[in-house]
């Protein structure tokens, strides 16, 4: 008889920048293991995941993470006393921070989570990123963290161009001029605040690799992917798994090093002369992540069970040249099911 799971997700926003939230969902309801009733949480009433009643079970808005742990615990405790959660899956950089300092209250309610504990999950921060690769030794480009704008305008002679701009949660802007890097700078401002990351730029083949491990040095799964076509927002819009040792080896030595504990993602430039360049390190599933599971390494559904205590080996094996398409589809529901989870906040 099957194991009977209630598992929590986040980021259910598949839009043109999409959540991990639904790729996670599908992968972990293709799991023949165990059977999961999942309960979508939500920051935003139109996150399409709400709607797909063939994915989520029932779900629930959350507050923003700016509201802090106290507001989410509230909250979290009265959605487990209706669904008695035993996994939370969260999939947004912004919210993790309050899962993982929630972690240990989380557990006393029997609700488990399979989160990088704090120092794992600052130390790969953006904004210390150049840092972290000089002690690991791995091939990081050079940045500068600006905290106001006068700084900027202080090094106006000294950029050399093209240089990305970069916000401390999310997006980057290629800059060819100064004019562009001051844009970029006050768009992205005003959309994430300060501190802007100014990032050298590093020219070659755009790759992500969908890493899992174990917490104590072992990379559990694997999947290098080369995006085949970009969004005009950075995001993969269709992708390839690649067979590159010099890749899987990197993500080995990310995870032996840093201990990493759940999902994450390497965004690496490759260079022509062969250099893997770690442009980012997200700390949690990517968007993109259902691919790992149709390569023969499904990523989410392994993270269930370790975070249930069962042991999982490390996957040997993935099929080189799957591809993803990403494709864009209407999905219709009622205004009552919109008043629901906007008024209510549940559906």
């Amino acid at each position: 008889m099957k194991k009977k799971l209630v598992i929590a997700v986040t980021a259910l926003n598949a839009i043109d920048s999409p959540g991990p939230g639904v790729a996670v969902i599908r992968a972990i309801r293709e799991c023949p293991d165990f059977e999961a009733r999942i309960i979508g949480l939500s920051y935003e009433a139109l996150e399409p995941g709400l709607y797909m009643h063939e994915l989520v079970d029932k779900s629930y808005q959350i507050p923003y993470p700016s509201a802090g742990t106290d507001s989410l615990l509230a909250r979290l405790e009265y959605i487990h006393a209706e669904e008695q959660l035993e996994l939370i899956i969260p999939n947004f950089d912004a919210e993790l921070f309050n899962f993982i300092k929630l972690r240990d209250k989380l557990h006393t309610m029997g609700i488990r989570t399979f989160l990088p504990d704090l120092v794992q999950f600052e130390s790969r921060d953006k904004l210390k990123l150049f840092d972290f690769g000089k002690k690991h030794g791995f091939l990081v480009p050079r940045d500068r963290v600006l905290h106001e704008f006068r700084e900027l305008k202080k090094m106006e002679e000294e950029l050399e161009y093209p240089v990305v701009v970069k916000g401390k949660f999310y997006d980057a802007v290629i800059a060819n001029s100064y004019d562009q890097v001051e844009k970029a700078f006050l768009k992205i401002l005003a959309k994430w605040g300060l501190p802007i990351i100014l990032q050298d730029f590093v020219k070659g083949t755009e790759i992500n690799i969908a890493v899992l491990g174990d917490g104590k040095g072992k990379a559990i799964s694997i999947i290098p992917m080369r995006k085949l076509y970009i969004t005009d927002k950075g995001k993969a819009w269709a992708g390839i798994t690649l067979d590159d040792d010099r890749l899987v080896a990197l993500a080995r030595q990310f995870i032996a090093s840093t201990q990493w504990r759940g999902g994450c993602e390497l965004e690496v430039m490759l260079t022509d002369d062969g250099k893997p360049f770690i442009m980012e390190v997200n700390p949690r599933f990517p968007a993109w992540i259902y691919l790992t599971a149709a390569a023969g390494q499904n990523q989410p559904a392994s993270l269930v069970k370790m975070a249930m205590g069962e042991p999982v080996a490390p996957f040997t094996h993935y099929e080189v040249g799957k591809i993803f398409i990403r494709y864009s589809w209407d999905l219709i529901t009622d205004i009552a099911e919109f008043q629901k989870i906007s008024g209510n906040g549940e559906l």
